[in-house]
C-alpha cells in the first residue's frame, strides 16, 4: 500500500505532463495539422492534474473541515479555463502536479532514511540448543534467554549479551560510531551490529520487537509526528492565509470589475493572484527542513523526541554537564605507579593478587592495569576484608595488606613523603601497599575525563553556548581537578551535589536563559526533565535512558553533542532561509499581480519554483550527518604512557596477548 501512494501520484503527473505536451504541439503555427492535439491533451491535464487535487481538497474540506491548498490551484485552473485561457490553467495544474510528486518524493525519502535499519536486520540466526546442536532458525523466533552463535561477518540478531568469546563489533548502525568497539563476556551487543572477527556466543535479551533498532525507528516516527512549535504555526497559519487568500481572489475580481475591468479580466487577475498568494512554500518550508534533520541525526546516533527537541536545542545557550559516566568514562582506572623498591612489574603482581578477593571497583581498575601489562597475580592466601580501609591477606613471603591511608595508620606505616603528598594533592584516590609498617608502594585511581569531552565543550563554546556547567555529587577537590583538564573554571563546577541540588540549580540557570542538561538518564531523570532540553549520554540498549530525556545520544562520544547542536542551529538556519525565501516570492508575485498585468504561466512558476525550492533546501540536512571521522576515534582507555604509569612491557605471547587485544 504504500508503494501504491507514492505510484498513483507520480504516474497522474507523468499523464498531465503527456496532456501538456500534446497541448502544447497542437497550438504550434507550423503544425496547423496537429491542432486536433490541442484539446484532448487539455482534457488530459484537466483529468489527470486537476481531478485527483479537487478530490483532495474536497474530501478535506468535508471530513476535517480544512481549506487544503489544492482547492487554490484547482479553482485557479477552472478561473482560467472560463475566461478562455484553458492553456494557462493547464500550465498551473501541471506544475503544481509535478512540484506536489516531488515534494512527497522528497520527504518520503526523509522519513525512509530511518526505515532503512530495518534492512539491516538479519533473517535467520544460528540457535545453539540445549543439546549442544546448532541449528539455523528465523530471527523472529528467538525467545529472551536463547544462545546464538555469532560466525565472523555475522550481523547481530537481537539485543542480548556475550556469554563467551571476545571480538570487535561494528556499532556504526545504532551508535553511528566509525571504530569498532571490543567485546567480552558481559556485555551488551545490539541487533543489526556486526561482528568483525571471533566467535561468539550470545544470549538473547529482549525479542525483535523491543529491539534497540525497533524502539529507534518508533521513536523517530514519533518525533516525526510530533509537530515542533513552528510546524505547528505554519499549519494553523497556511489554514487561516488560505481562508483569507480565497476571499481576497472574490474581492480582487470584484474590486477589478468595479475598476472598470470587464469580467473576464477581472477573474484572470483574480485567479493569478490566488495563485501568487497562495501560502505552499511558506507551510512546507519548516517540516522540510525538520523531517530531514531528524532522519541525519538519527543516522548518526543521535535521537530527538520530536521537532519541538530539535528547535530547543538550537536556543539553548547554558550546557549543565553531570559528570560521573558523562564527562568522565564513569570507571575507576590507575593514574600512577610509585614504587619505592624499583621492582614495578612484582609490586603490581602483588598488588593485583591481593585485589583478585575484592569486586570492589578500585579492584577491578588495578586488576585490570596487570592485564594490560601482562603480569601474573601473586598467590595471595587468607585474605579479609577491612571495610572503608583495604584489604589484608598472607603470601609466601608473610603478612601483606593494601588500603588507604587509614589502613596505613593502623599498621603504624608512614605515609608522609612527597611522592605520596603529591598524589593525595591530586585528589585522586591512593591505595598503598605494605609488609606490617613498611610502605612497598602506591597506586593512585581516578576516573579520568572522556578523551572527546574537551574538544567537545570547546566545540559548543565556538558554536555559541555562553555558559558550561558541571555538577556532581563527588568532593569538590576532585571536580576541580577534572574541571581543569576540561577547561572549566572554579566558578563554572558545582561539587557536593544532591540530585535536588541539580535541579534547584538549572531551575536558576533557567531564569537567564534556555538551558540543556547532559546526564546519563538514569540517576539524574529529575534534573533531565527540569531542564528545557534534557540529553541522556550512552543510551543505547538502556530503557531509563530512551525515556527519560527529549534527546538521546546513543553512543559515549561526547562531540555527538556538539554535532548535534550544530544541527539543530544549522536547522533553525535553514527554517529561516525557507521562510524568508517563500514570503518574499509571495510578496514579489502579489504585488506584480496587483499593480502590473502579471501573466498567470508567471505566477505559477513563481509560486511553484519557490515551493521546490525550500524543499530542496530543506532536503540538505539530510546529508549534514553526525559526524565522527576515523582519525579523531575516542579510545575507550587510555595507554600507560598517557597516564605516567612507569611499568615495563616485554613482549607477551599466548593467552595473555589474547586478553590483551580484548582488553
Amino acid at each position: 500500500m504504500r508503494r501504491l501512494s507514492f505510484d498513483i501520484p507520480m504516474l497522474m503527473s507523468l499523464l498531465t505532463v503527456l496532456g501538456m505536451i500534446l497541448a502544447t504541439v497542437g497550438t504550434w503555427p507550423p503544425a496547423e495539422a496537429l491542432g486536433v492535439l490541442r484539446w484532448p491533451g487539455l482534457a488530459l491535464v484537466y483529468a489527470a492534474g486537476g481531478l485527483p487535487a479537487a478530490w483532495t481538497a474536497l474530501s478535506a474540506l468535508w471530513r476535517q473541515h480544512i481549506l487544503d491548498i489544492d482547492l487554490l490551484m484547482v479553482v485557479a485552473a477552472i478561473a482560467a479555463a472560463i475566461v478562455g485561457a484553458p492553456f494557462e490553467g493547464a500550465v498551473l495544474l501541471t506544475l503544481f502536479s509535478v512540484s506536489t510528486t516531488l515534494e512527497h518524493q522528497a520527504l518520503g525519502r526523509a522519513r525512509r532514511a530511518v526505515e532503512a535499519l530495518m534492512a539491516l536486520r538479519p533473517e535467520t540466526a544460528f540457535r545453539k540448543n540445549a543439546d549442544g546442536a546448532v541449528t539455523e532458525v528465523p530471527a523472529a523466533e528467538l525467545a529472551v534467554g536463547d544462545v546464538v552463535i555469532l560466525r565472523p561477518g555475522a550481523r547481530v540478531p537481537a539485543d542480548g549479551v556475550i556469554l563467551q568469546g571476545r571480538g570487535g563489533i561494528d556499532e556504526a548502525n545504532i551508535t553511528g560510531e566509525s571504530m569498532p568497539v571490543s567485546k567480552e563476556p558481559g556485555q551488551q551487543v545490539f541487533e543489526a551490529t556486526v561482528n568483525l572477527d571471533g566467535i561468539l556466543e550470545v544470549t538473547i535479551a529482549r525479542t525483535i520487537g523491543d529491539s534497540t533498532i525497533a524502539r529507534m525507528i518508533r521513536l523517530v516516527t514519533e518525533a516525526q509526528e510530533a509537530k515542533a512549535p513552528s510546524e505547528r504555526f505554519s499549519a494553523w497559519f497556511g489554514q487561516r492565509y488560505s481562508v483569507a487568500v480565497l476571499i481576497g481572489a472574490v474581492l480582487a475580481f470584484a474590486v477589478f470589475y468595479w475598476l472598470g475591468r470587464d469580467w473576464e479580466q477581472a477573474l484572470y487577475k483574480a485567479a493569478t493572484l490566488l495563485v501568487a498568494a497562495s501560502p505552499c512554500a511558506i507551510v512546507i518550508s519548516v517540516p522540510a527542513a525538520i523531517l530531514s534533520a531528524l532522519s541525519a541525526a538519527a543516522r548518526g546516533g543521535v535521537l530527538f523526541k520530536g521537532g519541538g527537541a530539535l528547535e530547543m536545542l538550537a536556543a539553548v545557550d547554558t550546557f549543565a554537564f553531570d559528570k560521573t559516566g558523562t564527562l568522565t568514562n564513569g570507571r575507576a582506572e590507575v593514574t600512577r605507579i610509585i614504587t619505592l623498591d624499583g621492582e614495578d612489574r612484582r609490586f603490581l603482581s602483588l598488588l593485583a593478587g591481593l585485589e583478585a578477593h575484592s569486586e570492589h571497583h578500585i579492584a577491578a581498575a588495578i586488576r585490570h592495569e596487570a592485564v594490560i601489562h601482562g603480569i601474573e597475580p601473586a598467590q595471595v592466601m587468607d585474605v579479609s576484608s577491612r571495610p572503608s580501609a583495604g584489604i589484608v591477606g598472607q603470601d609466601e613471603v608473610g603478612p601483606v595488606w593494601a588500603g588507604n591511608s587509614y589502613l596505613a595508620g593502623e599498621m603504624d606505616a608512614s605515609t608522609d613523603r612527597a611522592e605520596f603528598r603529591e598524589l593525595e594533592e591530586n585528589a585522586q584516590t591512593v591505595i598503598y601497599l605494605g609488609r606490617g609498617s613498611t610502605i612497598l608502594g602506591a597506586v593512585s585511581v581516578a576516573d579520568e575525563a572522556r578523551v572527546s569531552s574537551a574538544p567537545a565543550l570547546a566545540a559548543l563554546r565556538a558554536g555559541g553556548v555562553r555558559r558550561i556547567f558541571m555538577m556532581t555529587g563527588d568532593r569538590r577537590p576532585v571536580a576541580l581537578r577534572i574541571g581543569a583538564e576540561l577547561g572549566l573554571g572554579p566558578d563554572e563546577i558545582h561539587a557536593e551535589m544532591l540530585p535536588q541540588d541539580k535541579v534547584r540549580q538549572i531551575g536558576e540557570l533557567a531564569e537567564r536563559g534556555k538551558v540543556a542538561f547532559v546526564g546519563d538518564g538514569v540517576n539524574d531523570a529529575a534534573a533531565l526533565a527540569r531542564a528545557d532540553v534534557g540529553i541522556a549520554m550512552g543510551a543505547a540498549g538502556s530503557d531509563v535512558a530512551l525515556q527519560a530525556a527529549d534527546v538521546a545520544l546513543l553512543s559515549e562520544d561526547m562531540k555527538k553533542l556538539a554535532e548535534a547542536h550544530r544541527l539543530a542551529r544549522r536547522t533553525a538556519a535553514v527554517i529561516r532561509q525557507n521562510l524568508t525565501v517563500a514570503i518574499g516570492a509571495m510578496l514579489v508575485l502579489v504585488t506584480s499581480g496587483l499593480f502590473f498585468d502579471l501573466p498567470l504561466p508567471l505566477a505559477v512558476v513563481g509560486h511553484e519554483g519557490g515551493t521546490v525550492l525550500v524543499v530542496l533546501n530543506g532536503l540538505r540536512l539530510l546529508s549534514d550527518r553526525i559526524r565522527r571521522n576515523a582519525d579523531e576515534a575516542t579510545p575507550t582507555r587510555r595507554t600507560p604512557e598517557e597516564r605516567n604509569v612507569s611499568v615495563s612491557v616485554p613482549k607477551v605471547p599466548g593467552e595473555v596477548h589474547d586478553s590483551l587485544q580484548a582488553s
